[in-house]
């Protein structure tokens, strides 16, 4: 495993190298096998196609809402309730495999609610766990710890942030991601009950629950303790209270208002639409900007854990955009169509989803980033689905579970907790490998079961 992962670590370019590489390679394959038809052939019009992509107004909302989703998860990880919340669960670890264990186990549950908060939830209580370690001179494998931090990227896109299930949630955006001779055959959106709450997800989600933090604990008693080092830096929430009550940047009541608002339209929303059909990007992200607003002290505290978080956004900024104008060139020369019929030709309706599945990881690798996947390959599986009459549903999570298991070999999203481990990419990558392993194993079965 440590060989792989110090292959992965030097043969891997940065995603953004990846995917200028990726719309390059768009490029002349849309020139090569899409000959046939002279406007799509021509290079000026497939530059062209590129421009219609980088700049579609659908996709560039749907950008926003994903950077926004990840921004407003990591600004609630770093309030003071969940910082408290980690000291506690931090006081009751006793040995390194029961805090493997703990750690694993919250960042799956927070995984399946926010992406962006089980990233730095994570994180942070891999740190807290090291720091208490090091204080007590616990023994404990450092770098399993913070593989089990990074877990919830293994199960965010399976929970109610997943980019693709979100979407298709969203009425209207199934018939725009299909081709036209499609449109009329794909239900107006794809709810909940059919993705994320649906029988196999709900196995999938509490397998993943219950092995992986055994795996982890298993894990720890049969490898080795590692020296930890740490740079001093405790306190992980950026809550400001100033004893000037009487400012409205550090008044404790201000933003809070402005949260109880927000709960009070979520719960009306809740109670109009109903459970199911509340889930959409825009109302996620109403509840955690409710919850930011609830659990930070003040306004100053939220513009602080704002500076922290939009880091982590802006490697998907330009990204984004880049992925847009592969799916204009694709879409428009003709090159989705031939990918699709190719999948049509190698798969049937039964054994689509496990192609989805490990096409999706292998996709994932290259654009590591959900929406930006969905926006790539969503229309190409949605096509092959309809054309060969496979569950449309069942193909989408099939694409979610590809997409986040191979999150455990790319580290692009392993960037922040790095960062607040101070671990390194190859600590903690073989680790992450056995989880992919596991986690392929509970995916692979759940396709091949319901």
């Amino acid at each position: 495993m440590q060989r792989i992962a110090l292959f992965l670590k030097r043969t891997l370019p940065s995603p953004f190298s990846i995917a200028l590489i990726l719309t390059g390679l768009t490029l002349v394959l849309a020139l090569v096998f899409t000959n046939g038809d002279e406007k799509s052939s021509d290079v000026l019009n497939l530059l062209l196609f590129w421009e219609d992509g980088l700049w579609n107004s659908n996709l560039l909302v749907f950008a926003f809402q994903m950077m926004l989703m990840l921004v407003l998860g990591h600004m609630l990880a770093l309030s003071q309730p969940v910082d408290h919340l980690l000291q506690l669960l931090t006081q009751r670890i006793n040995n390194g495999a029961q805090a493997a264990a703990l750690v694993t186990f919250v960042a799956i549950v927070v995984g399946l609610f926010n992406w962006g908060l089980a990233l730095i939830v994570g994180a942070v209580f891999a740190r807290k766990v090291g720091e208490f370690a090091l204080k007590r001179n616990m023994p404990i494998n450092y770098p399993l710890i913070g593989a089990a931090g990074y877990a919830g990227l293994m199960v965010w896109h399976g929970g109610i942030s997943g980019s693709s299930l979100v979407k298709v949630a969203e009425e209207g955006h199934v018939g725009k991601m299909v081709s036209a001779e499609f449109s009329s055959l794909v239900p107006a959106a794809i709810q909940f009950d059919q993705t994320v709450f649906s029988t196999m997800n709900s196995v999938v989600s509490l397998c993943l629950i219950i092995i992986l933090p055994s795996l982890m604990y298993w894990l720890t008693k049969r490898t080795k303790s590692t020296p930890i080092q740490i740079k001093q830096k405790t306190d992980f929430s950026v809550d400001d209270v100033s004893t000037n009550r009487f400012q409205l940047d550090t008044s404790p009541w201000f933003v809070r208002m402005f949260g109880v608002l927000l709960l009070v339209i979520v719960v009306y929303q809740l109670l109009d639409k109903g459970f199911l059909k509340f889930f959409t990007p825009n109302r996620i992200n109403l509840v955690l900007l409710m919850l930011v607003f609830l659990m930070h002290n003040n306004a100053k505290s939220v513009l602080h854990a704002l500076e922290d978080a939009i880091q982590g956004a802006s490697g998907i900024l330009v990204q984004f955009p880049l992925y847009f104008g592969i799916m204009g060139i694709a879409s428009q020369s003709g090159l989705l169509k031939l990918v699709s019929e190719g999948f049509v030709a190698l798969a049937s309706a039964d054994s689509l989803p496990i192609f989805t599945f490990i096409s999706a990881g292998l996709v994932n690798v290259f654009v590591p980033s959900g929406g930006g996947q969905w926006i790539v390959q969503g229309p190409v599986i949605l096509d092959a689905a309809l054309q060969l009459e496979s569950n449309l549903s069942k193909n989408i999570m099939a694409l979610a579970y590809g997409d986040q298991l191979t999150n455990m070999l790319q580290p692009f999203w392993a960037l922040p907790l790095l960062g607040i481990t101070g671990l390194k990419a190859q600590e903690i990558l073989p680790y992450t490998l056995i989880l992919l392993i596991a986690g392929a194993t509970i995916f692979v079965s759940a396709l091949l079961i319901f």
